[in-house]
């Protein structure tokens, strides 16, 4: 796999990993592990991730 493909795969998948975040917010879906529900600022935190490591794999996929 070239890099350039590596590049955009990873950022179609932060990509996806963001959106699905975006949804949580949205429709305010509860996510439980092991009687832990996870509060929402987590997702905050790993919308904010997900989406600028999407950014930059998109990014690096165009110029690679």
């Amino acid at each position: 796999m070239s890099q350039k493909n590596f590049c955009l795969v990873a950022g179609l998948v932060f990509l996806l990993v963001a959106v699905m975040h975006a949804l949580r917010f949205a429709l305010g879906w509860h996510v439980t592990f092991g009687g832990w529900t996870v509060p929402m600022w987590v997702s905050w935190v790993a919308f904010v991730i997900a989406g600028f490591l999407a950014y930059k794999g998109l990014r690096l996929s165009r110029h690679s």
